[in-house]
């Protein structure tokens, strides 16, 4: 497959640091039982979805001058595994050599779920790796399209793939509103804290003529301040403060993975006299970098695209329909 020798070696830098440093693992009953008081359930799971169509429709009240009856369509969804996009070729390093030595399967696998309730009724739930090497997953879809009622349609995205590593996915549903004083109703907030990698992703954009090959979304780097003093140095890359960054799978993650840490709740909008009860997405910080490897247009490509250091924070959301 293109360029898979280019990515072996971003993959072996991704996924070595969890063989080598099989900590990041799932807590048992008892070790669960001594964070919350209680033994907490763990669910295993390996999955492959297939999903012929998702297709959302807007509503159409028929009033004169309403926008409403068109749909957007995703076609031929796929989730699974890495090995649904990267076949036999190896991706893992299971032996720390920085070369890949081991396939992913089609298979969305290795996981292992735990869930817990504290005692003032939040639910953690926390997933995990159950082998030490990081959760591989692999996705695509056909097409996503635009369609009218009376047969128009304009295809938005085709040929979407992509595959990467899930390294951390902590949900936490508190029976507290964590956004009270930014305009929660209390009734309590969905709280998100991912780390994740793309190791690659193509699509087209057929109705721009415009393609995108060999796109990545890693962490940030040793280049930024992960740790928020304000000083970008060692420290940032040695997150556990034993001295020598890079040598454990705090530090890899924290380093190597994008991170994404949100709320998400029901609040009030924005605007004076706007509508209550609307859906609230709070943006506590995401770090990553981006990197797009080829850039196409009218099928000739223009060159690459880096973002180094992105972040975005202090970010709010107000949905609602209209």
């Amino acid at each position: 497959m293109k360029g898979l020798k280019k990515i072996a070696l971003a993959t072996a830098v991704a996924a070595a640091p969890f063989a080598a440093h099989a900590d990041l693992q799932a807590m048992n009953d008892s070790a669960m039982g001594e964070v919350t008081g209680q033994a907490g359930v763990t669910i295993e799971l390996q999955t492959r979805v297939s999903i012929g169509q998702f297709k959302y429709t807007d509503t159409d009240g028929g009033a004169a001058g309403e926008i409403g009856g068109g749909s957007f369509a995703v076609n031929d969804i796929e989730l699974g595994g890495a090995g649904l996009i990267t076949g036999a070729n190896p991706i893992f390093d299971t032996d720390g050599d920085s070369v890949p030595d081991l396939a992913a399967s089609q298979l969305l696998d290795d996981l292992s779920i735990d869930i817990d309730l504290a005692t003032d009724g939040d639910a953690v739930i926390s997933v995990h790796t159950m082998s030490g090497l990081p959760i591989d997953w692999g996705f695509t879809a056909s097409s996503m399209n635009l369609e009218g009622t009376g047969g128009e349609s304009t295809t938005l995205v085709s040929g979407l793939s992509a595959w990467g590593f899930l390294g951390k996915l902590d949900i936490t549903v508190d029976t507290e509103d964590a956004a009270t004083n930014l305009g929660g109703t209390g009734d309590g907030s969905l709280n998100i804290d991912a780390m994740f990698t793309v190791q690659d992703m193509d699509f087209d954009v057929p109705f721009l003529a415009v393609g995108v090959q060999d796109m990545s979304i890693t962490g940030a780097g040793s280049n930024f301040d992960h740790n928020g003093d304000g000083v970008v140095d060692a420290s940032d890359s040695d997150p556990d403060g034993d001295g020598t960054p890079g040598n454990s799978t705090l530090d890899r993650l924290t380093v190597g993975f994008a991170h994404v840490d949100m709320d998400i709740y029901k609040g009030n909008s924005f605007a004076t006299g706007g509508p209550a009860d609307v859906l609230r997405i709070d943006v506590n910080d995401i770090a990553m970098d981006v990197n797009v490897g080829s850039v196409l247009i009218g099928g000739t490509s223009v060159g690459s695209v880096a973002l180094d250091n992105l972040q975005i924070t202090d970010t709010r959301l107000a949905i609602y329909g209209h």
